[in-house]
């Protein structure tokens, strides 16, 4: 596996990564066509700290940061349970010595995975503020 920066021609498989997990979580409702995903991607690929994990050539997962905000880190389904999510975060925590995020309450895998990774649940919402609505939680990660 290699990380390595975003480029510009990784914007359709990081798009699919995004629609295809959307797509696949019952509680995440369908908000964004395709096209809009890839135009999102674009996007954070041109503003943000954007990594990809690449295995045999194609993109397995990636993380986006924008200053101390992690906005975005997802795997496709076979990168999962093999260490390329732990890699991209490490990755980040390499870079600064304090990392936020939001987590959907309903996703257990997700909220296990930043626990054993040093994430402090720090507040939990009712989602009022989320485009989806859905409850989430605020995780904190610092070097101290």
């Amino acid at each position: 596996m290699i990380l390595r920066s975003a480029t510009k021609t990784d914007v359709p498989a990081i798009a699919q990564i995004i629609g295809d997990w959307c797509a696949s979580t019952p509680y995440i409702p369908p908000l964004h066509t395709p096209d809009e995903d890839r135009n999102f991607v674009a996007n954070l690929v041109a503003t943000q700290d954007v990594l990809v994990a690449e295995n045999t050539g194609d993109v397995h997962g990636f993380i986006a940061r924008e200053d101390k905000e992690i906005g975005q880190l997802y795997l496709m389904p076979s990168a999962r349970g093999q260490s390329t999510g732990t890699a991209l975060l490490n990755k980040m925590k390499a870079r600064t010595d304090l990392l936020k995020l939001w987590c959907f309450q309903a996703n257990t895998g997700a909220r296990r995975f930043y626990e054993r990774n040093g994430f402090v649940a720090a507040r939990f919402t009712d989602g009022a503020g989320n485009e989806e609505r859905l409850p989430d939680i605020r995780y904190v990660w610092s070097v101290a």
